[in-house]
């Protein structure tokens, strides 16, 4: 039986540098290694241009004499991808971890590819301080982007800044003095994971996306609580230095792990009990509203950071005793400063009671002592979830900074 005949291409009239070469290379891509593909064209000069491209990319080319005179050309296929992508790198998933999981480590020659894509050799390569996968990665990173990206609510529409309601002077006070704490707490929230942010590989482009997010969320919730500090044309009240203190120590956090370790899991962690409380005792209804809809975003970014901490935990059990030193030198860095200012304090203080009558203010005062006690059970909870002993949760929970961030 005769052998088949070779598949054949006309490209015409349609010269190499005007689309026929995307033809070529199809075509040729359906044959087998050392296999041939039969060319035929009448371009001005195709057969030079197709014989100079099967140079570069190792195909052998040979031409005859056609039909009515026209050149025919017989390209056998070398069996190698084209030259450019001779030595190309591929980043694909782990081959010996879950399916979908990233590689364990991400080469700077993969730059900014997408997971997955080859790369050609000779790419210029991206130099990310972030591209080991135990250093940021969350296993649950893509559901809580997904999650985030549903829940994003527009300030505009989601506050009634219309709401009819009017406080009391020194309530109102109370609550432009709380919104002045939260928004230099969440202007730290915003900053510390966007210092990250530039690190890390987009190989791992889960948590880039979701850290993304967290800052978006963080931004949302500055506005927010600027625009109901000076709803009532108040300018924002009180910053302590031992406020800043405490969050300057966030930024010196020099570990990715570490800084979402105090920054998520502890200050944040609170911070939803703080919320909840000012949604429970808010004295109108825009705050109420704030306090809602924040505490929602900052219960899903303490989610990813216990989720990052469970991992590299799991992959690296030695890594806790840097999370206890952690605690300990941010401890003794502001055991000379004074905490949670006495204005926050009476703030919330006034804004549990309503009113500053004695027997009110003793239910407010009583009020407060339980979200100090909430925090702290909170905090000891996460700390064993993280695998650290039950007093050792609690001695690391009760040395947490008592700017509650």
């Amino acid at each position: 039986m005769d052998a088949s005949p070779p598949p054949t291409i006309d490209i015409e009239s349609l010269g190499l540098d005007q689309g026929a070469l995307l033809l070529i290379r199809r075509a040729l891509a359906e044959v087998p290694a050392g296999g041939q593909l039969r060319v035929c064209g009448h371009a001005p000069a195709w057969e030079m241009h197709l014989a100079a491209w099967c140079r570069q990319q190792g195909h052998a080319m040979r031409l005859d004499d056609g039909a009515a005179g026209r050149v025919e050309a017989w390209v056998t296929n070398g069996g190698q991808v084209e030259g450019r992508w001779r030595g190309a790198l591929s980043t694909g998933h782990a081959a010996s971890d879950a399916p979908g999981m990233p590689a364990e480590e991400a080469s700077p020659a993969w730059g900014l590819a997408a997971r997955g894509a080859v790369v050609e050799a000779g790419s210029t390569p991206f130099h990310f301080g972030l591209r080991r996968r135990d250093e940021i990665w969350a296993a649950t990173a893509g559901e809580l982007y997904r999650q985030g990206a549903a829940a994003q609510w527009d300030p505009e529409t989601a506050i009634d800044w219309h709401a009819d309601f009017e406080l009391p002077a020194a309530i109102e006070a109370a609550v432009v003095q709380v919104m002045t704490y939260l928004i230099e707490n969440e202007n730290a929230a915003l900053l510390v994971p966007a210092r990250h942010l530039g690190q890390i590989h987009p190989h791992y482009r889960e948590v880039l996306q979701l850290l993304a997010l967290q800052c978006a969320d963080e931004a949302r919730h500055v506005e927010v609580f600027t625009r109901r500090a000076t709803l009532r044309g108040h300018e924002p009240a009180l910053s302590t230095a031992g406020g800043q203190a405490s969050l300057r120590t966030l930024f010196d956090a020099p570990d990715f792990s570490v800084s979402t370790f105090l920054l998520a899991v502890l200050g944040e962690g609170s911070f939803v009990n703080l919320l909840n409380f000012l949604h429970e005792h808010a004295p109108d209804p825009v705050t109420r509203q704030i306090a809602r809809l924040t505490a929602r975003d900052e219960a899903r970014h303490v989610a990813f950071g216990m989720a990052h901490l469970e991992h590299r935990l799991a992959a690296q059990p030695d890594f806790q005793p840097r999370l206890r030193n952690a605690v300990e030198s941010r401890y003794d860095m502001l055991a000379s400063t004074a905490g949670l200012n006495e204005e926050v304090f009476d703030a919330l203080v006034l804004l549990a009671a309503g009113e500053l009558a004695p027997g009110a203010i003793a239910r407010g005062h009583q009020a407060v002592q339980g979200l100090k006690r909430d925090m702290a059970a909170g905090r000891r909870a996460r700390l064993a979830r993280l695998g650290f002993s039950r007093a050792e949760a609690e001695r690391l929970a009760d040395l947490h900074t008592r700017n509650f961030m």
